[in-house]
């Protein structure tokens, strides 16, 4: 027998779904940016053994020549980027939603716990509760990438009015590379993270968009 649970709040759920639009909108409006000055490839004197995007890549989904639109986009959806992420952490603190997010002394091994049931190397279950030890690692660190996204981006686009922030970065080639650093992370974390909700199942997405999932109830 299964019965309805409240999962997550209504401003959570508004706040994750348009970090996933704003966010997008950022990653994609990057791109423009970047291929201005694609720098990041693999080469031996003059010869290019690997670039990391390929010119197919740029033009099959049109991003050549298209800076100025690119730069306008990223710094119009950035006030958003940053209002959301303020909020979201705002909201977390007010609400006490932030004690479920954190991680604390048995995160790291419900984390190890977590991983070796997803590899099916154990068959000992994730804790049932909100989240576990590996979603508050992953949940919490890109909050803490977005912060981060924040400062490389004011440290690159800025590197006079902050130059104290381009220093501690170090320096704007530094600060550069971490600000794509931190975007090939949130490339990857949408890659696992919508492979586990797929292997959750509807369940899951329905916690996210309606607020409430099914539990199972085990009768003795």
């Amino acid at each position: 027998m299964a019965r309805i649970e409240y999962k997550h709040r209504r401003p959570i759920r508004w706040m994750h779904w348009f970090n996933v639009v704003l966010l997008s909108g950022m990653i994609w409006s990057g791109l423009l940016i970047y291929w201005a000055n694609d720098i990041y490839r693999i080469q031996i004197g003059q010869r290019v053994l690997l670039k990391l995007f390929p010119d197919a890549f740029y033009n099959t989904f049109g991003l050549s020549a298209r800076l100025a639109e690119g730069m306008a986009w990223h710094f119009a959806l950035m006030w958003g980027f940053a209002t959301n992420g303020l909020a979201y952490v705002g909201y977390t603190l007010f609400s006490g939603e932030w004690r479920h997010l954190v991680p604390n002394r048995n995160s790291f091994r419900e984390a190890w716990q977590v991983m070796l049931h997803d590899l099916h190397l154990s068959r000992v279950e994730p804790p049932k509760r909100k989240f576990n030890g590996a979603q508050q690692f992953a949940y919490t660190g890109v909050i803490l990438m977005g912060g981060g996204s924040l400062l490389t981006g004011l440290a690159i686009f800025k590197p006079v009015q902050f130059g104290w922030l381009t220093w501690l970065l170090g320096g704007y080639e530094c600060a550069r590379f971490e600000h794509f650093a931190l975007t090939v992370g949130y490339v990857l974390f949408f890659l696992i993270h919508i492979a586990q909700v797929i292997r959750a199942g509807w369940n899951s997405l329905r916690a996210m968009v309606c607020g409430y999932e099914l539990v199972e109830e085990v009768t003795p």
